[in-house]
């Protein structure tokens, strides 16, 4: 088959071939992407078999999760022969990391980790996979494992695919239950996955027998062999760990994946605490912490902002400490509220300490409690209440700064008096109207846009030589370009005086650099003077995960693949549980091709419930890139509901119901939009791509020349549009090129 060009797949090479499958290597001519192609075997051609192999494709396309792989389509070839597309991904199958020796025990769990998430989302579906073992497990470069082989899936609510007598799966990794008969449910999969955990840690699976009937009898009968056996570095958690998930009666294992994953993870923490204890190069780490939104005590609610504001300055105080991690301020935020877990904000933002209180503001007066805990044993290292005036506050945030990097043993550069929390002001009233302004900034709605741009004009004029409320009003400029239905051509040259102003008065402002940098990309069309922009922004502040992600933005649109995937995930790493920042960076990743890990991405993201808007738009755009059209559908359904009806949601939620042949849902949305845009702005780029989807060429291109005279902010991220959005043709090359886009 190699060289034939089956649908749209040039087949280029065979990957491997099992029992149900033979798996070849192919190009998508359509998108431009290597992708993996699963062909029944020709020697196979029962119904029953058939019916598997569509089942395969049915139970994994019913699942999104970043460590299951994904199926593209099911097609059919011409000689009746059905197969499955799926990604390509680099990497290799446990069963060859296995061949290769024993893994370590960090790295065993953690694939186990992996492996326990992507069952427990099958399990919530009703899916079991039945054939759990290591080559049905990939791990990619990056080292994401993903589960494969839905084949002999058990779905809740079908019918047994097998005749009777037969045994579906490896009789080694096969739990007791499954290998009798007897009714098979999630707690089968724990079993198989407890055998190839020992099977990774010791190169071999627990139990023996020189052929399959003495296997089984082995499996029913006897205890497995004892891991420290064969490996006697194996902590009493971990042999604990897999003995209770290989116990004969299903109902003394662990009875649901979350609790394995729970137990594995806790084992995890444990192997970590040893290695630092004993690993000198572990014990240099530096200190870290994590500064947690302070809780706001005050009778009024609207004071939550000051609370806020206290948070973030410690933050970026803290953070231009030479030796101390700190951690990110929008991943610190999702831990708002009381009951925090404090393991659980040590294990997702790899940290040892926590920073946590509270403030009461009545008046001029403060009362602010503050507590730094280990995370390790949950003790206090330091605590402090302060009652002091308003007026007290810098001295207040100081203090607590100095507190933390004393009980973590930092050693400050400088001089010992010098001031730790800087805020750019002494006037007390312009710093509260800007940390009240940066507050409604945040909620990026119309409420919060008109009440923020009031506080932060308020800032300005009360110490017009206070750069901070400056920069943040540039950013404000840019949401309403962006995404607040106003003309480009209004707010970009105002967010540059914002931002040039801030320079002028602070020149070591990251966030105001970053802003310039957008103004030159993304309205001036000035490439080298935006990415000089960029490089300083990333220079004075490189913790910061947005000033990363919108490099990557930048870059993926100037078409340079590496740095853009380099720095994505660099701003992914500083910024772990930011979905809005997810949702962007994926967007960087589509628009140079990497389709998959931008769906891992966002479905990573949705994972931890961070379910904002963007998220859904793009993993809708990323579905239309891979053809995923129902499922981008879907998505773009929700984002347009999340977002009470964004109109560059409805545009592409229009876009895939042309896609689909739904005209007259599409026509509707286009409608909508129309009759919008004689009340407000509406971004001509969306009507190109409507009325281009719709076949609507001549319309489209007028909108086009529409976009690029009133410097529609959308045209520079052509790239990252799905091309069912996009216009393409010589006219559009001469349009786009004329205007230096080209």
């Amino acid at each position: 088959m190699i060289g034939q060009t089956i649908s749209h797949y040039r087949i280029l090479e065979k990957l491997g071939e099992g029992g149900m499958g033979v798996v070849y290597k192919a190009e998508d001519t359509k998108l431009k992407r290597t992708v993996a192609l699963k062909f029944l075997p020709s020697a196979i051609s029962s119904t029953t078999a058939r019916k598997r192999f569509v089942q395969e494709a049915q139970a994994a396309s019913s699942l999104e999760h970043p460590n299951i792989c994904s199926i593209h389509e099911i097609d059919e070839m011409p000689d009746g022969r059905v197969f499955i597309v799926m990604p390509c991904y680099e990497g290799e199958t446990l069963q060859a990391k296995i061949e290769q020796g024993p893994l370590e025990l960090e790295e065993a769990v953690s694939v186990a980790i992996q492996v326990a998430s992507g069952l427990s989302k099958a399990h919530e579906k009703g899916i079991v996979h039945r054939d759990i073992k290591p080559p049905n497990i990939f791990i990619t470069s990056d080292g994401l494992v993903k589960i494969v082989d839905f084949g002999l899936a058990k779905l809740s609510g079908r019918t047994k695919l097998t005749m009777t007598g037969a045994r579906p799966g490896t009789v080694i990794y096969m739990s007791p239950e499954q290998l009798q008969g007897g009714n098979i449910d999630q707690r089968s999969d724990i079993w198989s996955l407890g055998v190839v955990l020992q099977e990774m840690i010791t190169g071999e699976t627990p139990f023996r027998g020189d052929y399959d009937q003495a296997l089984i009898y082995s499996i029913i009968n006897e205890s497995p062999k004892h891991i420290r056996n064969s490996r006697q570095d194996v902590p009493h958690e971990v042999e604990s760990l897999i003995e209770k998930t290989l116990s004969k009666d299903p109902n003394n294992r662990y009875q649901t994946s979350a609790e394995l994953i729970h137990a594995l993870q806790s084992v995890k923490e444990a192997l970590e605490n040893k290695a630092v204890g004993t690993d000198a190069a572990a014990a240099k780490r530096f200190p870290s912490v994590a500064v947690l939104p302070f809780t706001n005590m005050s009778p009024d609610p609207e004071n939550q902002y000051f609370g806020d504001g206290l948070t973030e300055e410690l933050i970026n105080a803290l953070a231009q400490i030479e030796g101390l991690r700190v951690a990110a301020r929008t991943s610190a935020f999702c831990f708002r509220g009381e009951g925090v877990d404090l393991r659980e904000v040590g294990e997702k933002l790899n940290v040892d300490t926590v920073l946590e209180g509270s403030v009461r503001k009545a008046g001029n007066r403060l009362r602010v409690t503050a507590q730094l805990i280990s995370i390790a044993d949950g003790y206090h290292l330091w605590s402090k209440r302060f009652e002091r005036e308003m007026q007290d506050i810098f001295d207040i945030q100081d203090e607590i700064a100095r507190a933390i990097v004393d009980q973590l043993k930092v050693k400050l550069v400088g001089p010992k008096d010098k001031t730790l929390v800087s805020c750019g002001t002494e006037n007390l009233e312009a710093y509260t109207a800007l940390l009240e302004g940066r507050y409604y900034l945040r909620s990026l709605t119309p409420e919060g846009w008109e009440k923020s741009q009031v506080l932060l004009q308020k800032s300005i004029a009360l110490d017009p030589s206070f750069a901070l409320p400056y920069a943040w009003l540039s950013d404000y400029y840019q949401s309403l370009g962006w995404w607040g239905n106003s003309r480009p051509h209004e707010m970009l040259p105002k967010s540059r005086a914002a931002a040039q102003r801030a320079i002028e008065l602070d020149d070591t402002l990251g966030i105001a650099h970053a802003s310039m940098a957008v103004v030159l990309w993304g309205y001036d069309w000035d490439f080298n003077g935006a990415e000089r922009e960029f490089h300083r922004a990333v220079e004075l502040d490189p913790n910061s995960g947005w000033n990363h992600m919108c490099y990557a933005l930048f870059l993926s649109c100037r078409g340079r693949k590496e740095e853009t995937v380099a720095e994505a995930r660099l701003s992914l790493r500083l910024e772990p549980l930011d979905g809005l920042l997810a949702a962007w960076v994926a967007s960087a990743l589509t628009g140079v091709g990497e389709i998959e890990e931008a769906i891992d991405t966002i479905l990573k993201a949705l994972a931890l419930d961070q379910d904002h808007w963007q998220l859904q738009m793009f993993l809708g755009f990323a579905y239309l890139f891979a053809l995923q059209i129902k499922n981008a559908a879907v998505a773009l359904d929700k984002a347009v509901a999340l977002s009470g009806g964004a109109s560059i949601a409805q545009a592409m939620l229009g876009v895939t119901y042309y896609v689909m042949g739904k005209k007259a849902e599409a026509d509707k949305l286009t409608e909508r939009l129309t009759e919008r845009s004689k009340r407000e702005y509406v971004a001509p780029w969306l009507f190109a791509s409507l009325y281009g989807a719709g076949g609507d060429k001549s319309t489209a291109l007028a909108y086009l020349e529409r976009a690029i005279e009133e410097r529609d902010l959308f045209i520079i991220t052509e790239n990252m549009w799905p091309p069912q959005s996009r216009l393409s043709g010589p006219e559009v090359d001469t349009l786009l090129a004329a205007a230096g886009l080209r």
